[in-house]
């Protein structure tokens, strides 16, 4: 039987008096891409970052967190191996986190210092393979042009996907994605996400991607997770998520969730990109189209 790649149960956090995350349980299985949705102050990037092992639930409370079999943190604790366990996880952040003076190429091989020799590291020294595992990381995010240029040069588009070949390179298992396109223009989140979707086809990387535009979940990820105040209201088919379930879930949260535009759709082509049959997202299409 196979074991789910990320497991939480009873995960609960506090700040102050606002409870963020309220007894989360939530499994996902290797391989699957699911979306997290929600209105801002929800809990889904709280809930990422303690996937990820950056922060720790309630201590104190039965919390419990795993990531490809491995303890992340329990009871409010994190794991004492938890710099091991973060080698598998792949985050991406909405700012993108590359430092902007150093080459972009240096940037991605950062996903490769968990496996180099600390001299090496402080030195920025990198073998000819892990180089060229840098470049091929970099050309399938198509930017392999751009790897001597500063990471200031790039576009944020062209930063995102270097944030997603450092990742490659760091051969994580799950990737964890925070709002990635949410700073982003059309374009650059066409690509962002789609590149999202492809190592998640081509490489069964677990991918789990936090969103306010509930269209765009529907187009990429099978599955939605969708909070509210802390709690999972939904889990279950994204093409289940009806403007008339997310009401009954959100009530008067879901027309600001609704109302937020799926800026993807001015690309939408049919003919150059269509729809895959059977989405929720076809569907709308053809609804448009009577």
């Amino acid at each position: 039987m196979t074991s789910p790649a990320v497991l939480i149960s009873g995960l609960t956090k506090t700040f102050g008096k606002h409870r963020a995350l309220d007894a989360i349980d939530l499994s996902v299985m290797p391989g699957e891409m699911v979306a997290l949705i929600g209105a801002s102050g929800s809990g889904k990037s709280t809930l990422l970052r303690h996937i990820a092992g950056l922060a720790a639930g309630d201590a104190g409370a039965a919390g419990k967190i795993e990531v490809n079999g491995r303890l992340v943190q329990s009871g409010g604790r994190l794991a004492g191996d938890i710099r091991d366990v973060r080698a598998g996880i792949g985050f991406v952040f909405q700012q993108f986190n590359l430092v902007d003076r150093l080459p972009v190429i240096v940037n991605v091989l950062a996903g490769a210092l968990h496996r180099v020799p600390l001299w090496r590291s402080l030195l920025k020294w990198f073998t000819r393979a892990e180089v060229a595992a840098g470049i091929e990381a970099l050309r399938r995010v198509g930017i392999a042009e751009q790897a001597a240029q500063r990471a200031s040069t790039l576009s944020g588009g062209q930063q995102q996907r270097a944030a997603i070949a450092r990742t490659l390179v760091q051969g994580a298992r799950v990737v964890l994605a925070d709002e990635p396109i949410a700073s982003l223009d059309p374009e650059s989140s066409r690509k962002v996400m789609e590149i999202l979707a492809r190592i998640n086809r081509e490489d069964n990387s677990t991918v789990l991607v936090s969103l306010h535009q509930v269209n765009v979940a529907l187009r990429y990820c099978p599955r939605t997770v969708a909070l509210r105040q802390g709690q999972v209201v939904y889990d279950g088919p994204s093409s289940m998520l009806t403007p008339g379930l997310l009401r009954d879930l959100y009530g008067a949260e879901a027309d600001g969730i609704l109302s937020l535009s799926d800026h993807l759709s001015s690309l939408q082509d049919d003919q150059a990109h269509p729809a895959p049959p059977g989405s929720r997202y076809a569907a709308a299409r053809a609804a448009e189209a009577v």
